[in-house]
């Protein structure tokens, strides 16, 4: 009696340390996808999944042992097998692999997400890209008049039937339209010699290069020029996370703290605030990555550091091959073998004999 007694502390034991890590785990995945309940809570409603899910266990062993009288073993095999599934594979498992990839993961994730959104923020706040776009829509446009002025100068020119007639007035509204005026009126002329004809292409040339010139200068200084009340809300969101960044380096941040990372003022409110500025500013930014275009212009941007917070956004993008390389599966089992080694010492602890 004494040495079974002995066994049995010790099987107790040892199922109270392995489910202490298993709930400390859960407890910190529900903390983190909800910060505003008190961790107390969380972890009065994982120490009672996971008792559930140990019962669950145990009606699984004491079924399936034939040596022990039981009424009705069926029926408690299947309520076994539905309470481990819910609370265990539901729950536990998953949060459990959530918690242990988290802390692995999460400074990394951080450093990468703050340098990636500053760099963007300083792209509208440096108003350096959107020149280089300037220049590529100014191009653009240049190249599009010439395009059209040359198949005005054809018309004009066209011998079969020579001067300036319908054709030409609706290659004028296309270049009227492209040089975002009203209407560009046709000029005088006399004659349809082809001394008069080149005398009026010239003309043309001048007066509609004035026009995209003009244009040109409308780009510039307005079209790729970003809002000044713009540039400098992006200069602030890049000093927060510059902040937050050396608040990380120095320890004042603690990413395993979920009121630093989803709290009020956190790193993933800056963040977020920055998402937004760089969609708003989306056409003065060069990303690069198709990637990262999606993730900062998307409907509702979501940082990197927001996606691991959530157990759900983690494991999706797990099964979406998104963090091939970084060791998930490892936790996946060490989350497991952890699990099945606190449901092991309990059965011990209490099977029943008789």
């Amino acid at each position: 009696m004494e040495q079974t007694n002995y066994w049995k502390i010790i099987w107790i034991l040892a199922f109270i340390a392995f489910a202490a890590v298993s709930c400390w785990a859960t407890t910190s995945s529900f903390h983190l996808l909800l910060p505003t309940w008190p961790i107390a809570v969380c972890g009065i409603v994982t120490v009672g999944f996971f008792i559930i899910a140990s019962l669950g266990t145990k009606m699984i062993v004491d079924s399936l042992n034939q040596n022990i009288y039981m009424e009705k073993r069926g029926l408690n095999l299947i309520g076994g097998i539905i309470l481990t599934l819910i609370f265990w594979l539901l729950c536990s498992m998953p949060t459990n692999t959530h918690t242990f990839f988290y802390h692995t993961i999460i400074y990394d994730k951080t450093a990468t997400d703050i340098s990636t959104t500053r760099a963007y923020l300083e792209q509208i706040s440096d108003n350096t890209n959107n020149k280089n776009q300037a220049t590529v829509k100014v191009n653009e446009l240049k190249n599009k008049v010439d395009v059209i002025l040359a198949e005005l100068e054809a018309e004009i020119k066209n011998e079969a039937n020579p001067g300036f007639g319908p054709k030409s007035k609706e290659i004028l509204r296309k270049l009227a339209a492209l040089l975002g005026v009203a209407k560009i009126e046709p000029l005088s002329f006399n004659g349809t010699s082809k001394q008069a004809r080149e005398k009026l292409c010239d003309a043309y040339r001048e007066k509609v290069y004035l026009l995209a010139d003009s244009k040109a200068n409308h780009i510039k200084t307005h079209i790729l020029s970003p809002n000044p009340n713009n540039i400098k809300e992006a200069q602030v969101a890049n000093r927060n996370l510059a902040l937050m960044k050396e608040y990380i380096d120095n320890g004042t941040i603690d990413l395993y703290n979920p009121k630093d990372v989803v709290g009020e003022d956190g790193v993933c409110d800056k963040l977020n605030e920055s998402y937004n500025i760089i969609k708003k500013n989306r056409d003065f930014i060069n990303f690069t990555s198709e990637s990262d275009e999606n993730n900062y212009t998307a409907d509702n941007p979501i940082s990197q550091v927001k996606h691991l917070i959530s157990v759900f956004d983690v494991w999706k993008d797990y099964l979406k091959g998104k963090y091939d390389g970084y060791g998930f599966a490892f936790w996946i089992i060490i989350s497991v073998l952890v699990d099945i080694a606190a449901f092991v010492f309990f059965d011990l602890a209490f099977r029943k004999t008789e």
